[in-house]
């Protein structure tokens, strides 16, 4: 079993790199404007899925597999990097459609929890450097012989933190979904968010 202070400075290292603005804090921002806290916490549960994915990937080998592989590494980068611009695209389109009146009185979210989740999902398991970024940091705290179910441990950690931050986060933004969803700042939301995910799959698709 790893040990509390061990599992504890994981959970830290792993909150800091939620936290860092990226694909998932993205798309949990814009789930949880568009359709709310529900959305953008099932966009949350998206991700974590994605992370425990990841990690027991990692734990079964896969992982090293598709990092040691430069071609199955570059085709999982751009597909994911197709998916984020795609994403922005779609968020300058409602800007050109410009669909925005009366908004914040109606009652049917933009964005259902089920496509939300979807959305979180994807953008997850569509990163590799999602797998490099575990791959780099499970064996500074796993010990040399470690068992798999020791690497299962740290895969729930790091799923529990990312249920955590994306919960606090999806809270805070659909809280303030009544100012989000006037016209004039929806309209201005949806072209940032789409210059910023079209901007990061752009460069998660020329990074090597």
């Amino acid at each position: 079993m790893i040990s509390g202070a061990t599992a504890l400075s994981f959970v830290l290292v792993c909150l800091l790199g939620a936290m860092a603005p990226g694909p998932d804090f993205l798309v949990v921002t814009r789930s949880a404007i568009l359709g709310g806290r529900k959305a953008g916490i099932a966009a949350g549960l998206g991700i974590a899925l994605g992370v425990f994915v990841w990690v027991v990937a990692i734990a079964l080998g896969v992982a090293a597999i598709l990092t040691a592989s430069a071609i199955a590494f570059t085709v999982v980068k751009l597909i994911g990097a197709a998916y984020l611009i795609f994403l922005g695209v779609k968020a300058w389109l409602a800007v050109r459609r410009g669909d925005y009146a009366e908004l914040k009185d109606k009652v049917t979210p933009v964005v259902a929890p089920r496509a939300a989740f979807r959305h979180g999902l994807l953008t997850n398991l569509l990163n590799p450097k999602v797998a490099v970024f575990f791959l780099a940091l499970l064996p500074q705290f796993l010990p040399h012989s470690a068992t798999t179910a020791e690497t299962l441990q740290l895969a729930g950690l790091a799923t529990m933190v990312a249920v955590v931050w994306t919960f606090v986060l999806a809270t805070l933004v659909g809280s303030l979904r009544r100012f989000f969803t006037a016209g004039r700042v929806r309209r201005a939301m949806d072209a940032v968010m789409g210059t910023l995910l079209v901007g990061l799959g752009i460069r998660v698709a020329v990074q090597s």
